[in-house]
């Protein structure tokens, strides 16, 4: 099986991490948007999507690279992402709940596009955007060594299922 995850990783490459776990137990390439061509996505079996969230959705990015993406059907896929809310206060719930808002448009493009979204991961991770910076941030350490466990355990789910 011949796997792709496609990445947008910044601020303190949480993402990135998540990735890497994935990417291992899947033995999978990791590209940014910008070093592949949308089209290039054909030979692939299975295309991993994910970024941070920023205002509740994916990474511009990732969203504009879907968009070109041609026109398949049931090629499947996966999304996973960081995300810097809070979770100290709303816990592991809150995160598994968060994912379906966050995921929605990424989600969305793909199966227009006809990839079947086959699973979703989401983890925390270490937040220092705006006036969280002069806290010292939010989830510290986040993506942690459960947290990456977590995301091998997701890949070999998705690994069972292909």
């Amino acid at each position: 099986m011949k796997s792709l995850i496609i990445l947008y990783s910044y601020h303190h490459h949480n993402t990135e991490k998540v990735a890497k776990s994935i990417a291992e137990i899947l033995d999978a390439e990791i590209k940014w948007p910008e070093q592949i061509n949308p089209k290039d996505i054909q030979y692939y079996d299975l295309v991993g999507f994910g970024s941070g969230i920023y205002g509740s959705k994916h990474h511009e990015s990732i969203l504009e690279f879907t968009d070109e993406l041609l026109q398949t059907t049931g090629k499947k896929t996966f999304i996973f992402s960081t995300c810097g809310a809070p979770i100290a206060i709303g816990g592991q719930k809150m995160l598994d709940d968060y994912v379906i808002e966050c995921h929605s448009l990424l989600r969305e493009k793909l199966k227009v596009k006809g990839y079947l979204v086959i699973d979703e991961f989401i983890c925390a991770g270490f937040n220092t955007n705006s006036f969280l910076r002069l806290f010292g941030g939010i989830n510290k350490g986040r993506p942690n060594a459960e947290d990456l466990k977590n995301a091998e355990n997701f890949a070999f789910k998705i690994k069972k299922r292909i």
